[in-house]
């Protein structure tokens, strides 16, 4: 009689077992992504099951070619298997494509600007966008260059380089005042910067134009480098402090999926 582990590497799913087994087996593989390699028993503990379960889910995968155990016997490791089944997708595996829908969901939600932008030399440049439909005036930032230092994108995009690596871009571009309000001290740039790491995002109000307020969150690949930034963005006397504060979570959730896409496991 088949088990549900026995199910998983003969091929034979049931709709109750087997379904179970496919969901383990892909918790699994996430546990080793995540960890870079794990034992019989840190498996079984991380999913919930019996040691000897979480043995035949190992070696029904390690059959596949999908895990294997390389020196340290008892551990295993993603193996190549993997990036043969992730070599079928990889036109899919790009920014634009996997962001759209979701930049249409936030526009249509919230009525405002969303952009999809990521770093260029010592430029934000903005790879596709989406109009709400409170937009009175559709301007279209696709490919346009933006300062880092003065927009909501550049903050989120700066604050997770490293500090020498920033400093170098900052140097090169230099701090240009746009407004009244346009952070122009290093010192007080990089604070904010620290705020934006430790709270997962940032804003720019009137900060490269009077009367217009961004959102920003970051995009993550599958190594967990923050490649892109997700924002919002509309006139100040509608995307208030409030209103970004609302708009934050529904934000953050996009930018998830979309790395998420990007192969990011969290």
């Amino acid at each position: 009689m088949n088990t549900p582990e026995n199910e998983l590497s003969t091929g034979k799913l049931d709709s109750s077992g087997g379904v179970q087994s496919v969901d383990r087996a892909i918790s699994v593989l996430e546990i080793l992504a995540r960890s870079g390699g794990a034992g019989v028993s840190a498996v079984a503990a991380d999913i919930g099951v019996h040691k000897s379960t979480a043995f035949r889910l190992l070696g029904a995968l390690e059959a596949r070619g999908l895990v294997e155990q390389t020196h340290e016997r008892g551990k295993y490791y993603l193996s190549f298997g993997v990036l043969r089944l992730a070599s079928a997708i990889p036109g899919r595996l790009d920014l634009v494509r996997q962001g759209r829908a979701i930049l249409d969901r936030l526009a249509g939600e919230f009525g405002e600007t969303a952009n999809l932008a990521v770093l260029r030399s010592h430029y934000v440049v903005n790879l596709d966008q989406a109009h709400g439909t409170a937009a009175v005036v559709a301007l279209n930032w696709v490919a346009q260059l933006t300062p880092l230092h003065a927009t909501s994108a550049g903050k989120v995009l700066l604050a997770y380089l490293e500090d020498d690596e920033a400093g170098l871009l900052l140097d090169t571009a230099g701090l240009v005042r746009f407004t009244d309000h346009t952070l122009t001290d290093r010192a007080m740039l990089a604070a904010q910067l620290a705020v934006v790491r430790a709270d997962g995002h940032a804003t720019a109000v009137d900060e490269l134009e009077d009367g217009l307020s961004t959102i920003a969150v970051p995009v993550r690949d599958h190594s967990s480098t923050v490649v892109a930034a997700l924002t919002i963005s509309g006139p100040g006397y509608r995307l208030t402090a409030a209103r970004m504060q609302e708009v934050l979570e529904e934000l953050k959730a996009g930018a998830t999926r979309i790395s998420e896409r990007l192969g990011y496991l969290g």
